[in-house]
């Protein structure tokens, strides 16, 4: 089943928080994930960049690690960074999250592709949310995460929050969270991986990964 990019929160065996990013892509799979300082940026691969000229959508920063370490923001697109940024001012997650992506709205393409989003957040105890923006509405909801757990939400086909969308999580490392979500569990029957991201809790701050699909 195509269910589009993916967004997931989740929390390791051991109550270490993880965002994971997964870019699954039918019109332009010739993109990879950079790690920067802090970030990740999805950008089309060597000899495809033109391909920002057919749809600016398909070029962003992904994720983005904010407040000393503290929170991970992962999404499908350019509101990325209004949301790290209104953390980084003081604005609780659940605000941020739904006053960017009612801003920014659903993508203007030729699908109507809702805006994903998930935030994870070590202050206070932790905590996970995700949030999406279609063209019916925008929902931002805090996730119930426990040890071991993972939550999603899609562009396409899976493209609301609920319980449901959920299992078990036994990545260690975010490159284990990368294959997970390229091949793992559910997303072993999701079609059209090209590349995914990963920030996992590491101490003080947040590793990061990120690994291309095989044969992307």
């Amino acid at each position: 089943m195509y269910v589009g990019r993916i967004v997931s929160i989740a929390m390791t065996e051991d109550s270490r928080l993880c965002g994971v990013y997964r870019v699954s892509s039918r019109s332009f799979p010739n993109r990879t994930a950079v790690l920067r300082e802090n970030r990740v940026s999805i950008v089309p691969k060597h000899g495809h960049e033109a391909d920002v000229h057919k749809n600016p959508y398909i070029a962003y920063n992904c994720v983005r690690v904010v407040c000393g370490g503290d929170v991970a923001v992962v999404t499908n697109g350019s509101h990325t960074d209004p949301i790290a940024e209104k953390i980084m001012t003081g604005m609780s997650p659940r605000d941020a999250l739904l006053l960017s992506l009612m801003i920014l709205d659903y993508e203007k393409d030729d699908y109507n592709t809702p805006r994903i989003a998930g935030v994870v957040d070590k202050r206070n105890g932790g905590a996970g949310y995700l949030g999406i923006a279609r063209e019916d509405g925008v929902h931002v909801r805090r996730m119930p995460l426990d040890a071991g757990m993972f939550y999603y939400v899609a562009t396409y086909e899976e493209a609301k929050l609920c319980d449901a969308q959920s299992g078990r999580f036994d990545a260690e490392t975010a490159k284990d969270a990368c294959r997970f979500l390229l091949s793992g569990g559910v997303f072993a029957e999701r079609t059209n991986p090209v590349t995914a991201v990963a920030a996992m809790d590491f101490g003080s701050d947040f590793e990061l990964a990120a690994l291309d699909a095989p044969n992307a």
